[in-house]
């Protein structure tokens, strides 16, 4: 039986420490919250993780859910766990005030989320899609719309999903082709189809709401013809003509239905507008970039469960003898004391422990956005924008590389249902392809944040890893690492100029080929400004004489961390650097195929 899933003392390192989230508080918005009200919070995530969550992580995978007569069917424990969720209040505690909600800075919000996934990651989707929708609502549709739908999503009344994928449209959504009507009732008629809709269709609550990207009748073709819809499954308790037509079978996250859902098949489906026709796009990514940071940190909550996991297990397992060991009478030792198993380890920790830290960042700019001055508040939706599908690709990316290592700890027990990594290894490979591929989010990082302003995002950027490179020097053990990342950050910049540069030379094609490696040698040195974050306030924290044992280990790991991080990951961006300041073009089509 596992012991440890994640560790508690770490959410508390990065949220109050690192993240500093406290200074929040200082603002009339959040007043209301402080450190024994965040934790009691977290507490209260951790009671529906441990009764109804963790125990049925197995049993949900093997008992998926089932289509019978046009009704989902999932396993009754997912029923309580929605209950108990939106009974706890956390569902509506990040919402305002006026809407039942209790302000709560998102940053706490998604450390609880954090709990709750880590525990099991198919039921937090239900509560994450829900949540979402709840919050687009709030902020674009009427106040009739919100009355009717959104309140009702934040008392656990009904659950909620996003329906954008189409068959000929995955994630080309201008090419969709769901049509919208207008009706004589100032409502439309919906009509078409969309495909991998988490949570789709299921008997967990008696109306599901869609939020539905569809093209109004001579809307002009494009994004600009977009437009978005509420869609109830039901209506005054009768169908609204919603259909599921099929539920597909995943290699993971079993326990969340993706459907194949037809709107209209009778052309009796309704839909609601939100907003204004033809800025339905606009509208969705607000629920699609968070998220975005929502798969990011399951990618990190689901390796972060492998990793304890792999740990517990490398210091259980005995096998084998240290290389210096020549008496063959000794008993063998524990695999953790193997240095290749302490670098899978020391690998998934950073990943982890990184990845965490990097989302956690970024969910405390959302909460800057609410409470910041209008400039400020720019750079702060700027810095997001920027940082939000690093955050995502790198704890999915990684997410999948560290669970796949704590399989490799494992060995061949690893590849058995008797461990949970095998469950875990099959969870995580669908992160990378949620809410955009990583080879999308790598063109929106190049292409959007980069190429197109010219790398003003980027100077923002840099001036927050500066921050943290000039609070590290004051450490001596500290200034080589400190020096070592300005250098990195030196290198992005020359790497990123010359691909500006390129554009005026070259087609956009060309230029962004290589995008998902520009992607890959961002995040390292993200990842390594975080780490070199977390590395500053433990040395401070030594520095100052902490006195609990705990706690002075609790720090030391950290800094060994950190330097791993940097001997063994940020080593990689060397060869990066070198292909991306190559001009070579070899994946872009030119003349024959030569793929054969």
């Amino acid at each position: 039986m596992q012991g440890q899933y994640y560790l508690r003392r770490n959410l508390y390192f990065i949220l109050f420490e690192v993240v500093e989230v406290l200074r929040l508080t200082k603002h009339s918005y959040f007043a209301a919250h402080d450190k024994e009200s965040m934790k009691m919070v977290l507490d209260a995530a951790e009671r529906i993780a441990a009764t109804s969550m963790r125990p049925y992580l197995k049993e949900t995978d093997q008992h998926p859910p089932v289509l019978v007569n046009g009704i989902i069917k999932v396993h009754p424990a997912l029923q309580e766990y929605y209950k108990a969720f939106c009974a706890s209040g956390l569902m509506a505690a990040c919402f305002d005030e006026k809407f039942g909600g209790q302000q709560l800075p998102k940053t706490i919000y998604a450390a609880a989320d954090f709990i709750v996934g880590n525990a099991h990651n198919g039921f937090e989707m239900f509560t994450s899609l829900s949540n979402g929708a709840a919050k687009l609502l709030t902020s674009f549709a009427s106040e009739t719309l919100i009355k009717e739908f959104a309140l009702k999503i934040l008392d656990g009344t009904y659950t909620a999903t996003m329906c954008l994928t189409e068959t000929q449209a995955g994630s080309s959504l201008s090419d969709i082709t769901t049509a919208a009507t207008p009706s004589q009732k100032g409502s439309y008629k919906i009509k078409g189809q969309k495909i991998f809709i988490s949570a789709g269709d299921h008997d967990v609550t008696d109306n599901i709401i869609h939020l539905v990207l569809a093209r109004v009748k001579g809307a002009p073709n494009g994004v600009k013809g977009i437009s978005l819809f509420v869609v109830p499954k039901k209506i005054n308790a009768l169908s609204n003509d919603v259909v599921a037509l099929a539920v597909y079978h995943k290699m993971g996250q079993r326990s969340t239905p993706a459907m194949h859902l037809e709107f209209g098949a009778t052309d009796n489906c309704t839909g609601y507008l939100i907003g204004e026709e033809g800025k339905g796009l606009t509208y969705m990514f607000q629920m699609m970039n968070n998220a975005r940071l929502g798969v990011g940190l399951a990618g990190t909550y689901i390796a972060t469960a492998a990793y304890y996991a792999s740990l517990q297990y490398a210091k259980e397992r005995p096998q084998g003898r240290r290389p210096d060991t020549r008496n063959t009478n000794e008993p063998p030792v524990t695999i953790i004391h193997h240095p290749d198993v302490r670098r899978m380890l020391l690998l998934q920790k950073t990943i982890a422990e990184g990845s965490l830290a990097l989302v956690l960042y970024c969910y405390s700019f959302m909460d800057k956005e609410q409470i910041a001055t209008t400039a400020e508040k720019q750079r702060c939706t700027d810095l997001l924008e920027l940082l939000t599908p690093v955050a995502k690709t790198y704890g999915a990316e990684m997410g999948i590389v560290a669970v796949n290592n704590g399989l490799q700890v494992l060995g061949g027990y690893g590849y058995t249902e008797d461990f949970i990594l095998e469950q875990l290894a099959r969870d995580v490979r669908i992160m990378s392809l949620y809410e955009g591929t990583t080879g999308i989010q790598s063109i929106a990082l190049l292409g959007r944040q980069v190429l197109a302003n010219k790398g003003q995002s980027l100077q923002y950027w840099k001036e927050e890893v500066m921050k943290a490179i000039e609070a590290a020097q004051h450490f001596a053990n500290l200034q080589c690492y400190a020096d070592w990342l300005l250098h990195k950050v030196e290198a992005i910049f020359k790497v990123s100029m010359h691909l500006i540069d390129r554009t005026t030379k070259t087609t956009k094609e060309i230029v962004l080929a290589d995008a998902n490696l520009y992607m890959e040698l961002f995040g390292l040195v993200t990842i390594g400004w975080q780490w070199l974050l977390q590395a500053t306030v433990a040395q401070q924290q030594l520095t100052n004489g902490c006195e609990a044992a705990e706690d002075q280990k609790f720090y030391r790991s950290k800094l060994q961390a950190m330097k791993f991080f940097f001997h063994y990951e940020l080593r990689k961006t060397r060869g990066l650097i070198a292909r991306l300041m190559d001009d070579e073009v070899i994946t872009a089509l030119d003349g024959d195929d030569l793929l054969m």
